[in-house]
């Protein structure tokens, strides 16, 4: 038996249909998410804004010709992982960082490298400390990832990994530059407490993260470390989780910086977990990590939302960096 509504409900009805259907009609779409990503940086510090125009136009170049790259790279469908190393590479080659070739000199005058990866989608990771003649420190990160069942692998058992997989290795002297050995000298002339004080300007990591056509996050980072560094020191770069992290269902984040604080506060996971579990944004986390957790001048990250979205951070005077997106940013900076 049908129930006859009474005229003024169904009136009621009637018209309480026509504003939900206008309601929904005319609200407006949700933002789509760009159909990738990608953030780089070449270490946070204290870059002097009197810098020579001639060193100004070297960083600002290398940088830009990074981002290109990772975006032609990106635009014809290049996994984030394919282009997080393949742009950390890049930057390790280039001698106005310190990673690679141009990585700072440690107490006994040589070079000990550190580098991580991550793959987002997968939570895969690999990592490599106190490695002194790989060239490229982020691809034997990727092999150990890949293929030794670990995720950490350090000094000379790293070296020997990197001929089981065939990755190039240089003299140590290879990663050598002028600048750095005039830095390492002055620091050796130093007093112990104005060498102490002085550590927080030595910033020179690189790191990128990136999002691809696919959704999938990936971050990798690669250091020399600090200037004068001893007894084995290992920074955050390589412990995943402090320096590095990604993950798909949150953000990846490469870290620079003061590395023992950014271990101490597990910076990059603890970033993921607010975004995962406080709901935040990735951008809100960041600041809540970097100016409220940190200290002034313990460094920066970049970090990228699974949503596209790109968050530079930085306490100190600058961070190298650089962000392009499919919606047409492409942006470097120093200071």
């Amino acid at each position: 038996m049908r129930t006859r509504l009474a005229p003024a409900l169904s009136l009621a009805l009637s018209a309480g249909c026509a504003l939900v259907l206008f309601a929904t009609q005319g609200r407006a779409p949700e933002p789509q998410p760009p159909a990738w990503a990608l953030a780089i940086h070449g270490g946070a510090g204290t870059p002097p804004r009197d810098m020579p125009e001639d060193q100004k136009r070297a960083y600002l170049e290398a940088l830009t010709a990074a981002l290109a790259d990772g975006r032609t790279r990106l635009e014809h469908g290049a996994s984030a992982l394919d282009v997080v190393e393949a742009l950390v590479v890049r930057l390790e080659d280039d001698p106005l960082f310190n990673a690679g070739r141009g990585a700072v000199f440690n107490a006994e005058g040589r070079h000990e490298l550190d580098a991580a990866i991550m793959d987002g989608a997968t939570l895969g990771c690999g990592a490599v400390a106190a490695v002194t003649t790989v060239r490229h420190p982020v691809t034997l990160a990727r092999r150990v990832m890949e293929k030794s069942g670990h995720v950490l692998l350090v000094g000379e058992g790293a070296e020997r990994f990197a001929d089981e997989m065939g990755v190039e290795r240089v003299p140590n002297e290879w990663f050598s530059t002028p600048q750095r050995r005039e830095e390492l000298e002055k620091r050796r002339a130093e007093e112990e407490s104005k060498r102490a004080a002085g550590a927080a300007a030595e910033h020179g990591t690189v790191g990128a993260v990136a999002l691809d056509r696919a959704g999938h996050l990936a971050a990798a980072t690669s250091t020399g470390g600090l200037t004068f560094k001893r007894w084995g020191r290992v920074g955050d770069v390589p412990i995943v989780g402090a320096g590095t992290y990604a993950d798909d269902r949150t953000v990846a984040v490469s870290a620079t910086g003061k590395g023992e604080e950014f271990i101490r506060h597990g910076v990059a996971r603890e970033l993921a977990a607010l975004v995962a579990h406080a709901g935040m944004t990735p951008e809100q986390a960041a600041k809540k990590l970097v100016f409220e957790t940190l200290k002034p001048g313990d460094g920066g990250l970049i970090a990228l939302g699974r949503d596209g979205s790109i968050v530079l951070a930085f306490n100190t005077a600058g961070m190298f960096r650089a962000a392009a997106d499919a919606r047409g940013r492409f942006e470097t900076a120093i200071w």
